[in-house]
């Protein structure tokens, strides 16, 4: 990748292509956590409940790094831009917006543990891999960001790969749950690696490596776990009927954004 130094011209240059790569960062994690955070209450075990409580604030604070680093780049204000825009806006991959299961937080949630730890295993390998691109990244602001990114990073990854090998390697009713969770988690990680209409931008000024080769270090990361598992790597889809990437949402992100924003909406001024 090119020199980070260069940092700064780019991003006179590649407004767009950087604004756009922030965005999909920032939602991804913004729409992740609040996902993990509907747990709280409701995990396996009161110290699952500390665990996932903490990794979701982690993830959080991630987002709100990148959406301070697109107010700095004049975008706006970080806090509008995370609670305010609207789904068609949003650039997170579908699998983050997805509901936990069935029922509601407030009213008899039926979540499925499963899916929580199949999709956060898979989300925080991802996640890992593109952060550790983004630390070679030619825009300096986001490559200084995912050094502090990759620090806690690597907690969250061991901690959904440890409950990830441990069930399926339990009971015959645990291991159905959790491979029915990996086909729906894959059913919706066909954006997952995609920069939308924004690829050739964001690949030609290396602000992170590219599609095809962060698929490939995502696919080599997880085969090991898989095959001590005798488990095949599922494959990505290629074409998927959602993009997330350039807007293309389900009815999942509309209901989140509403709770997400409830209280902001009612005074984006107030002090906490």
């Amino acid at each position: 990748m090119s020199n980070i130094d260069n940092g700064v011209t780019e991003a006179a240059e590649n407004k767009e292509a950087i604004t756009s790569l922030l965005f999909q960062l920032a939602d991804d994690d913004f729409l992740y956590a609040y996902r993990g955070s509907e747990w709280l209450g409701l995990a396996p075990h009161i110290e699952e409940d500390v665990a996932s409580s903490s990794i979701s604030q982690d993830s959080m604070g991630h987002a709100a790094m990148y959406y301070k680093l697109l107010e700095e780049l004049g975008v706006g204000n970080a806090d509008d831009l995370a609670h305010l825009r609207p789904a068609h806006e949003r650039k997170n991959s579908i699998v983050t917006e997805r509901v936990n299961g069935e029922g509601y937080y407030m009213e008899t949630p039926n979540y499925d543990w499963a899916y929580q730890v199949v999709r956060s295993y898979f989300y925080t390998q991802a996640k890992k891999v593109k952060v550790e691109s983004l630390c070679k990244s030619s825009y300096r602001p986001v490559a200084e960001a995912a050094v502090k990114v990759k620090m806690e990073l690597y907690y969250h990854r061991l901690h959904w790969e440890t409950w990830f090998k441990q069930l399926l390697s339990s009971t015959d009713v645990a291991k159905k749950k959790m491979n029915n969770a990996i086909t729906l988690v894959m059913n919706d990680f066909g954006d997952m690696f995609s920069f939308g209409n924004q690829r050739q931008a964001i690949e030609k000024y290396k602000l992170i490596d590219s599609e095809e080769k962060l698929k490939e270090n995502w696919i080599a990361s997880i085969e090991p776990v898989f095959a001590a598992l005798r488990l095949d790597v599922p494959p990505i889809p290629e074409n998927p009927a959602n993009n997330g990437r350039n807007g293309e949402h389900t009815v999942d992100l509309d209901e989140a954004l509403l709770t997400l924003s409830e209280v902001y909406k009612v005074d984006p001024v107030a002090s906490w």
